[in-house]
C-alpha cells in the first residue's frame, strides 16, 4: 500500500501543479492586459505591471488550489481508469474506504498549501502590490472618498486599556501609500453624546504600540456640565495650538488598511483582529465574519473537491473519455466556486451564521460526492 500511495501522490501531485500553473497562466495574461492601461501613469511602467501581475498570482493559488486539486485528480483517476490500473488495484483488494483514504493522505499536503499561500503569502505579496502602485503612481488610499476616510474609536482611561470613556471619531482627507495621515480631525464624545474636545493635525505619524505622532494641531476642549453651555462657560471655550502633541488610539495603519482591502485576500489574523475593532465599537461585523470562517474553512474545500474525484475512477471508458470527464470536472469546480460566493452574499442579505455560510457550500458538495461514489459502487 505504500508504493500505491507514493505513486497516486506523485501523479496527483505533478498533475495538479500543471493544471494550477495553466490557470496562473491563463489569470496573469488578463491581469496585465488590464494593468497595461495604467502604464505611463505617473512613475508606472511596464516592468512594474508586470511584477504588480506576479504579486497578485499567490492569491489566485488560494482560490484556484481546490479546482486545481479536482481536476488534476480527475486526470489521473481516469488515466488509471483507461489504463485498467484502478481495475487492478480493486481486484488486488484496494476498497473505496482505502481509496478514499489514499486520496485524503494527499489532500493533506495541499490543505497545508492553501493555509500557508491565504494566511501568509498572498496577504502579504497583495498588499506590496498595491503598495507598489500606490506609490509609483503618486496617489493617496482616501482620494476616492468625497468626505475623505472616517474611522471610529473608544476613548479609555488608560490609554488603549481601562474602563471606557466615550467615542473617538477620526476624519481623514488623505492616507498616504507609507501610512502618513493628512488633514486629520478627531471628535471625542463622554458616554452621554456630549461633545468634550475637538482636534485637527496636519500630519500624523504612526510611532508603534498605539500612538501617533501629530504635527501641527489645534485643540478645542469643551465643558461637560449639561445638555446647554452658559454664556461663561462658552467664554471659556478656547482653542489651543501646538506643533506637536500625541493620539493614543486602538486605530492603527493595519485597521486602516482594512477598510481598502478585500476581505477575500486578506489573512484570518487580521479579520479577526477587525472584526474585534468593530464589534468593540458597536458596529456591523457580519461581512467580515463570513470572511474570516470563510478563510479557515476553504482550504479544507479540498477534501471535498477530491471526494468528488473518486467517483471518476469507477466509471470505465465507454462511459465517457477523459477529456469528457476533465470538462465534467471543471464545470464542478465553476460550479462550486458560484455556489460558495452566492452562499456568501446570501447569508449576508439575510444575516445566516457566519460559520454555517462558510461551511454549507462545502458540505453541499461533500454529499454529492457520497452520493456519487454510492451510486457507482451499486452499478
Amino acid at each position: 500500500m505504500k508504493v500505491l500511495q507514493r505513486y497516486l501522490a506523485r501523479e496527483i501531485i505533478r498533475s495538479v501543479i500543471f493544471v494550477l500553473v495553466a490557470f496562473l497562466s491563463l489569470f496573469a495574461f488578463f491581469d496585465l492586459m488590464n494593468e497595461l492601461q495604467s502604464v505611463g501613469r505617473g512613475g508606472y511602467k511596464l516592468q512594474h505591471a508586470f511584477a504588480y501581475v506576479v504579486l497578485g498570482m499567490p492569491g489566485y493559488v488560494y482560490e484556484l488550489m481546490p479546482i486545481a486539486a479536482l481536476i488534476g485528480t480527475i486526470y489521473v483517476l481516469s488515466q488509471m481508469a483507461a489504463r485498467s490500473e484502478f481495475t487492478i488495484m480493486r481486484v488486488s483488494g484496494l476498497s473505496t474506504v482505502q481509496a478514499g483514504r489514499m486520496l485524503a493522505l494527499v489532500a493533506v499536503f495541499f490543505t497545508g498549501l492553501t493555509f500557508l499561500f491565504g494566511e501568509v503569502i498572498s496577504p502579504r505579496a497583495s498588499d506590496m502590490a498595491e503598495r507598489l502602485k500606490l506609490e509609483l503612481r503618486g496617489t493617496a488610499l482616501s482620494k476616492q472618498f468625497r468626505s475623505g476616510l472616517w474611522a471610529k474609536d473608544v476613548v479609555r482611561e488608560n490609554g488603549i486599556s481601562g474602563r471606557v470613556m466615550g467615542s473617538r471619531f477620526l476624519n481623514v482627507r488623505e492616507v498616504r501609500f507609507d501610512g502618513e495621515l493628512l488633514d486629520l480631525t478627531i471628535y471625542e464624545f463622554d458616554r452621554d453624546f456630549r461633545m468634550t474636545r475637538a482636534v485637527t493635525a496636519a500630519r500624523a505619524q504612526y510611532a508603534g504600540a498605539n500612538t501617533w505622532n501629530l504635527a501641527e494641531v489645534a485643540q478645542t476642549m469643551f465643558p461637560v456640565s449639561g445638555a446647554s453651555l452658559t454664556m461663561d462657560e462658552l467664554a471659556a471655550v478656547k482653542t489651543q495650538k501646538f506643533n506637536t502633541s500625541t493620539l493614543v488610539s486602538e486605530v492603527t495603519p493595519d485597521i486602516l488598511a482594512v477598510l481598502f482591502a478585500d476581505p477575500d485576500r486578506m489573512s484570518a489574523y487580521d479579520l479577526a483582529a477587525y472584526t474585534r475593532h468593530l464589534a468593540d465599537n458597536q458596529q456591523r461585523t457580519e461581512r467580515y465574519e463570513i470572511a474570516y470562517w470563510k478563510k479557515l474553512t476553504y482550504p479544507f474545500a479540498v477534501f471535498v473537491m477530491m471526494a468528488l474525484a473518486l467517483p471518476f475512477a469507477y466509471m470505465q471508458v465507454r462511459a465517457g473519455g477523459v477529456s469528457l470527464k476533465i470538462f465534467a470536472g471543471i464545470m464542478l469546480g465553476v460550479s462550486f466556486q458560484l455556489v460558495n460566493s452566492l452562499f456568501g452574499h446570501i447569508g449576508l442579505l439575510n444575516t445566516w451564521p457566519p460559520l454555517a455560510t462558510a461551511v454549507l457550500p462545502s458540505l453541499l458538495f461533500l454529499l454529492v460526492a457520497i452520493g456519487s461514489l454510492a451510486w457507482v459502487e451499486r452499478r
